[in-house]
């Protein structure tokens, strides 16, 4: 890449940092931003919360995991200097990513971290303190603050595994930030029971992969995640506010068309609400609380 390009292309990267900080979120309001995958930036009053946040470029991408992303990162790991939370689901590289996560623990001593049990090493490695790294045990708060609360819940990706110590290794994360509670899915198949501990949560907004999952990538080693149609199915049965899919953009082969999702819902669930994120889009949710 040539120094212009670069040049450039870090400007833009800083813009995107300084949109999120000069954003105003009224109560009940969370102002969302897609890196691609699973990598969601959420904010809801002051507060901003990353999770998954997988924002190496092209080529170390490329040169690291034999990969090549569809499309540039919209932001460099040693850029995040704003997380006040970061929620890791799961410790594959493209939601785990230890040069992203070592970069966010040095540029913010204050961002505090919730990761599964199997992972904690691995994020002390990369310089996140004890004292801001949280075990993401399922169905508790593990932060629990008057402007914040994460509860983890398990997720099946594509098995409900649990580690030796009998932790989930794969989490999505139930939020209550801003007086709006949203879910994040992580990377998971429906399972039972996962309905019905949704619909408890009364979940106003969630972000759910729509991959899908076949014989062919998993004889490639790539584990998948509830198609488009479950997704749907999902979303209705557990009263989603409005569900935003994700996880189907990013690496070639393991991808999938976003309008199947919004086809399917359209014709068997008319009145459920969604929204698919355009690239670089700053999407603002409003709960119906304040409508």
């Amino acid at each position: 890449m040539s120094n212009a390009n670069s040049a450039g292309r870090s400007d833009a990267n800083r813009q995107l940092i300084r949109e999120i900080e000069e954003t105003k979120v009224p109560y009940g309001m969370l102002a969302v931003w897609s890196l691609g995958q699973a990598s969601f930036i959420v904010k809801g009053g002051s507060t901003v919360v990353y999770v998954d946040p997988f924002a190496l470029s092209d080529e170390e991408v490329e040169r690291r995991y034999d990969l090549k992303r569809l499309f540039p990162s919209p932001m460099r790991p040693e850029e995040i200097v704003n997380a006040d939370c970061c929620l890791i689901t799961h410790e594959h590289a493209d939601h785990l990513d230890p040069d992203t996560i070592r970069a966010m623990a040095a540029a913010n001593l204050r961002t505090l971290f919730a990761a599964p049990n199997c992972c904690l090493e691995e994020m002390r490695q990369c310089g996140v303190s004890p004292d801001r790294l949280y075990r993401a045990e399922t169905d508790k708060a593990v932060i629990e603050e008057e402007r914040l609360s994460v509860k983890p819940i398990a997720a099946a990706h594509e098995q409900l595994d649990k580690d030796d110590e009998g932790f989930y290794r794969y989490v999505g994360y139930v939020v209550r930030l801003n007086g709006v509670t949203w879910y994040h899915a992580g990377d998971t198949v429906i399972y039972d029971g996962l309905v019905e501990r949704l619909l408890e949560e009364r979940i106003d907004l969630a972000l759910l992969p729509i991959n899908g999952r076949d014989a062919f990538r998993t004889g490639r080693g790539i584990i998948g995640n509830m198609d488009y149609r479950e997704a749907a199915e999902l979303a209705h049965r557990a009263g989603f506010g409005l569900t935003v899919p994700m996880h189907y953009d990013l690496f070639a082969g393991n991808t999938e068309r976003p309008g199947y999702f919004v086809d399917y819902v359209c014709d068997n669930f008319p009145k459920l609400r969604t929204h698919v994120m355009a690239r670089g889009e700053r999407f603002v949710f409003v709960s119906d609380s304040v409508l």
